[in-house]
This record gives structure tokens, C-alpha cells and sequence, in this order.
């Protein structure tokens, strides 16, 4: 396994084979997205301790969705029960190093709303991680706008950290702390590319949500906005998770399928 160096463009490159992907087998990418949400609501469902569980299981779930991207493009299927494969497949060793990957990431997630709650007292922390309402003073001092900009910007490293980390672990059996530093240094080499990538999604998302906004509000039917809107968002984040296979083919010299490119007309 060795780190590639790339160019801005790589960013705009993965966009496309995230695309790619995705149209070799749309209705399964986003059968195994909601089967996703599925799942992690009911895990989610205990107050504290279920989202804990949630936190604890996302760097190792998110080694199913490239399992996915894998398995379809060398035209295998992928059922809903890849979403564990990076559990089941690899040993019992590998399953404690993503589940050890897991509490890391419930400490950073934890550390993310405490820079946070800098902004707005705690409120978003509060509605996330706990589902409670906050009291009404504390709504009334807080600054949601403020604490979700900051937040994001405090999980960027979070997100550098474990873009990488539970593939590596999975798949190429890379200590846990060792995965986390390999992320980030591949992350920071390619900050361009990723940079570029990032904006390309977040323009996709906002234009997409746009259009449909403008269109619904001319026909009459604005009412029908989130009927809308949530399946195509629904298309647009499995779209999103199949470009994950991208990057990580991108950034590491590693064998497996082609990659497929949609061809993006000016």
C-alpha cells in the first residue's frame, strides 16, 4: 500500500466516479442507504446510551459502504448485510480495532460539541446527542447559526482523522492509531483535491435543493417540499457515499475494479 500525491483535480475526478458508481446500480446504493438509516435509527433509539452505540459503529459501518462500491463494480451483489461486512469478514481482531476506532471517534465527536457549545451554551449538544429539548432560557441565549458553523469547522480534523482509518484497519490491517495518522497525513498531502471534491458536493446538494425549491413554489405545490426533497437527498448521499470508494483509490496505489467516469457536459 502506498500514499498517492495528487493534484486539485483528483477532486473533481472522484466527484465523477462517485457518479460512476452510483449508475452502475442505483436502486441498490440507495436500498443500502436507507437500509443504513434503518438500522441506525433503531441502535439510536435508547436516550444517551443509543447514540453512543451510533458513535461506536460508525467508523466500521462505513467500511460496508466501500465494501459496496467494491463488490458492484466487480459485479458481486451487495445485500443490506455488507454494511457489517468490515465486522464480520476480517476476524475478531479486526472488529475490536474498528469498535476501539469507535470509542476514539465518540471522544472526538464529544470534544467537537464542546468547542461548540462555546457558541451556544450547550443547545445543539443537547438536541444531538441527547434528543432533549434545551429549557427555554438557554434557547433564548444561544446562537444555533454560530454553534453549527463551528461545529463544522471542529469536525474537519475529526473527519481527516477517520476518512481512511477503518479501511485501513479493515482491509489492510493497520493498527488503529497508526490508520488514524495515515488518514490524516494522506487527507492533509491531498487537501486540494479533497478542497475541490468537497465544494463539488456541497454545490451539487445546494443547486439540486434549489432548483426543485424554485420549481415546486411556481407550480403551487411548495407543500410538497419535503416529499420531495427527501428521496432526492436520499439519491444525492448514496451518490456521496459511493464517491468514498473513489478517494480511497485515489489516494492509495491499491489494486481492484475500474473505476467508472460519468461524463459531466459544460
Amino acid at each position: 500500500m502506498h500514499l498517492k500525491h495528487v493534484s486539485a483535480k483528483a477532486g473533481y475526478i472522484w466527484f465523477r466516479q462517485g457518479l460512476g458508481i452510483f449508475r452502475r446500480h442505483p436502486l441498490v446504493f440507495v436500498t443500502l442507504f436507507f437500509a443504513y438509516l434503518f438500522i441506525m435509527r433503531l441502535v439510536s433509539l435508547p436516550p444517551v446510551i443509543g447514540s453512543l452505540i451510533l458513535l461506536l459503529l460508525i467508523p466500521g459501518v462505513s467500511v460496508g459502504f466501500l465494501a459496496a462500491s467494491r463488490d458492484v463494480l466487480a459485479g458481486k451483489p451487495a445485500f443490506p448485510t455488507v454494511l457489517i461486512s468490515g465486522f464480520r469478514e476480517h476476524g475478531n481482531a479486526t472488529a475490536k480495532r474498528l469498535l476501539g476506532l469507535g470509542i476514539v471517534y465518540i471522544v472526538a465527536i464529544a470534544l467537537v460539541f464542546a468547542v461548540s457549545a462555546l457558541a451556544d451554551g450547550g443547545v445543539l449538544a443537547q438536541l444531538v446527542l441527547l434528543g432533549n429539548n434545551p429549557s427555554e432560557e438557554l434557547t433564548r441565549d444561544a446562537s444555533p447559526n454560530a454553534a453549527v458553523l463551528v461545529s463544522l469547522l471542529a469536525y474537519v480534523p475529526v473527519a481527516m482523522l477517520f476518512w481512511f482509518a477503518p479501511v485501513l484497519v479493515a482491509w489492510h490491517d493497520v493498527p488503529p492509531l497508526k490508520a488514524l495518522f495515515f488518514s490524516w497525513v494522506v487527507c492533509w498531502r491531498n487537501r486540494a483535491a479533497f478542497i475541490v471534491y468537497a465544494l463539488l458536493w456541497g454545490a451539487l446538494t445546494m443547486s439540486v435543493s434549489l432548483v426543485l425549491t424554485l420549481v415546486l413554489q411556481l407550480s403551487g405545490a411548495g407543500a410538497m417540499g419535503l416529499v420531495v426533497l427527501m428521496p432526492v437527498s436520499a439519491v444525492i448521499t448514496a451518490m456521496l457515499y459511493c464517491s468514498f470508494y473513489a478517494t480511497y483509490r485515489g489516494c492509495f496505489d491499491v489494486d481492484g475494479p475500474e473505476l467508472p467516469l460519468v461524463r459531466l457536459k459544460a
